[in-house]
């Protein structure tokens, strides 16, 4: 797969001019990073795209926290810790045996296609948690967003607001030559993540999203789009 979006000094003014649809596409999600950390002013630019996201009567219900250096370190050791004692405490419910039909299918075909990518066979538990802990150190990315929301009502509009604006901040790593990866793995330590943080527990966290510089050497992981054609989630009604 061709990876334009890999420059390692991409900057705002130096975008490689694709268009929508070829950012929307070059958008997947990476899973091993470079170590060099993004400049902040790129970090800047990518956060003041996601802020034009659409919201509910404009209330811009996100509160982003962006971490790096020796705290995403802690917070790497803390969410670990708290991942071996069994000390889990999301927000928010989520299970992928909820799932039935064919959106269950499609889990299982990404988990399958991911695993097999590591050379992890199904019945290697050991090989399984390691793979899932990657999400714990952040597959090796310098930084890290974290998406805040507070609770209103069942808070589904609110948490659909910022998932668009999730999705406007990893366009913006494309079109910035970066890469990201959004982890709803990281919701079910909130609670551990708002105390290393120091963010007020009125502010409940959705999901993070590790970013950086692509490895390179992991392009073997991704693939083609993997999505179903348009008949499968599309009702068309005159």
């Amino acid at each position: 797969m061709e990876t334009p979006m890999l420059a390692e000094n991409a900057r705002p003014s130096e975008r490689a001019g694709h268009s929508f649809q070829e950012v929307v596409r070059l958008r997947t999600s990476y899973r091993k990073f470079l170590p060099k950390p993004v400049p902040a002013d790129v970090i800047n630019a990518v956060l003041d795209d996601a802020q034009q996201a659409p919201s509910n009567s404009n209330t811009q219900p996100w509160v982003t926290h962006i971490v790096t250096g020796a705290k995403l370190q802690e917070l790497s050791a803390a969410i670990l810790a708290a991942n071996a004692a069994g000390h889990h405490t999301p927000d928010f419910s989520f299970a992928m045996s909820d799932f039935r039909g064919r959106f269950q299918e499609r889990a299982q075909e990404e988990g399958k296609h991911y695993y097999g990518s590591l050379g992890v066979a199904r019945e290697d538990e050991a090989g399984r948690r390691a793979a899932a802990e990657l999400n714990y150190t952040f597959f090796g990315a310098p930084q890290a967003a974290f998406l805040f929301m507070p609770s209103v009502g069942d808070n589904v509009r609110v948490a659909g607001d910022v998932g668009m604006y999730g999705q406007t901040f990893l366009l913006s790593l494309t079109d910035h030559g970066l890469g990201g990866v959004p982890q709803t793995a990281l919701g079910y330590f909130a609670a551990t993540i708002r105390e290393v943080l120091h963010v007020p527990a009125e502010l409940k966290l959705l999901f993070g999203i590790s970013f950086g510089y692509v490895d390179p050497t992991a392009l073997h992981y991704y693939r083609e789009s993997r999505r179903d054609p348009l008949t499968n989630s599309v009702v068309f009604h005159s």
